[in-house]
């Protein structure tokens, strides 16, 4: 039975020494590598993308305690569930200890009464948690729990860690130990590589690739760059259109077009294309940098982004994707001013905070006969009939002379500023 399991189950450690990866918490000199050896862990949550190791940690750590381990998945479990381990847990007979570990894998899944259901016996300590999740438990795990836990970020495995692991793959017995395979580094190196940080997509195409591959007359399974290509999904887009990745890219989208790097500007694109972005959510954070960043440095970005926006609108992908790249490289390269946008913030902290006083009476409107008579429009300069078409007069009320809220000189030569 243990054979019909997946590779990546069959290898997972059992053992602090045997877990690759994770050097920044799992280090001999760090907490949580100490607290595990000594048995005296307290709530964690481990978050971190797919295959990068939360569920082997939990697995090490179930190996590793003298408490009772429970493991439950917050995709099919309930109220019941969590109710019967504390049973259980506070049940003498069964659990002297009177302390049970609970692992939850997807712990974001749970809803908030459930995860108010934990909350009790997470504080006295009849349960030490260990939640795992792909989500950043800030955004969606009870806030409750969130201080109770110490809360441990897992990176994507390295590609050296991707090697280490498959390489110990093909000599445990609980793995492919017994298969007669030639594959040489250079391969293993690039189903690393394509595995994107996840070591469940890397451990699946070794196996497929050894399970589909016939034996030569040697009696050997030869697994090639070809053979590999054709076992494993396609590199992983690290993005997620519903999550924190979403977030974390389109702000590192908008910051690399303020900040005038145009191939980073590209490569976070080509990342929410490939992760499967609307297109039109991405020409409207074009077009909010055009306005927001390059302002009056460049009006006519904000004319570029607005077409594009509407071309992508009227084609769609994937030849959206070079008017979207056209657009976002465009406003990367135009120098910048958020004169306007700091302008009209500040007019309307002051509109809304203060008395601003009244329109002057010569630049009101005197649409009904008499109104004149009152002062309205009375002095008015029509600045068309003076040189230059302007003229020097009163516009802001009384109370506001003398206020600045557009700072031309923090606009970069006004015009005409774009890089070529």
């Amino acid at each position: 039975m243990e054979q019909k399991e997946p590779l990546a189950f069959r290898v997972r450690p059992k053992t602090l020494e045997e877990y690759v990866g994770q050097e920044h918490v799992l280090g001999k000199d760090k907490i949580l590598y100490r607290t595990i050896k000594a048995d005296r862990l307290s709530s964690i949550i481990l978050f971190g993308p797919p295959g990068c190791g939360k569920t082997s940690l939990a697995r090490v750590i179930s190996e590793t305690t003298q408490y009772k381990f429970y493991r439950i998945n917050a995709t099919t479990a309930g109220v019941s569930d969590i109710k019967r381990v504390i049973e259980e847990t506070k049940n003498f007979m069964l659990n002297p200890a009177g302390k049970s570990i609970l692992f939850i894998d997807e712990i974001h899944r749970f809803n908030k009464l459930q995860q108010d259901a934990l909350l009790p016996y997470v504080e006295n300590g009849t349960i030490i948690l260990i939640g795992a999740t792909t989500e950043n438990p800030f955004f969606e795990v009870n806030k409750a729990l969130i201080s109770r836990s110490m809360v441990i970020k897992l990176e994507p495995l390295t590609e050296k860690d991707i090697f280490t692991i498959l390489k110990n793959a093909l000599k445990n017995k609980d793995g492919l130990g017994n298969y007669k395979i030639e594959i040489s580094d250079n391969t293993l190196k690039k189903l690393a590589t394509i595995s994107g940080g996840d070591v469940r997509t890397a451990l699946n195409g070794l196996e497929v690739a050894t399970l589909t591959t016939k034996m030569n007359s040697k009696g050997i399974i030869e697994i090639t760059d070809e053979v590999i290509k054709n076992s494993v999904q396609s590199k992983k887009a690290i993005f997620d259109k519903n999550g924190e990745v979403h977030y974390d890219n389109i702000s590192a989208f908008i910051k690399s077009m303020r900040g005038s790097d145009s191939d980073a500007v590209l490569f976070y694109l080509a990342r929410a294309i490939a992760g499967g972005e609307d297109p039109m959510f991405l020409a409207r954070r074009i077009v909010i940098c055009a306005a927001e960043d390059v302002g009056m440095a460049n009006p006519q970005a904000l004319v570029v982004a607005n077409s594009a926006m509407q071309a992508v609108h009227m084609v769609g992908m994937p030849e959206a994707r070079i008017i979207l790249a056209e657009a976002a490289v465009y406003v990367a390269k135009s120098k910048k001013s958020n004169a306007a946008y700091l302008g009209i913030d500040k007019a309307l902290s002051d509109v809304q905070n203060k008395d601003t006083g009244s329109v002057p009476m010569h630049i009101r409107n005197a649409p009904a006969k008499g109104m004149e008579e009152l002062g309205y429009a009375q002095g008015y300069l029509y600045p068309h009939d003076f040189p230059e078409h302007q003229v020097e007069q009163q516009y802001l009320p009384d109370k506001m002379i003398g206020t600045v809220y557009y700072n031309e000189d923090s606009t970069a030569e006004k015009n005409d500023n774009f890089n070529n």
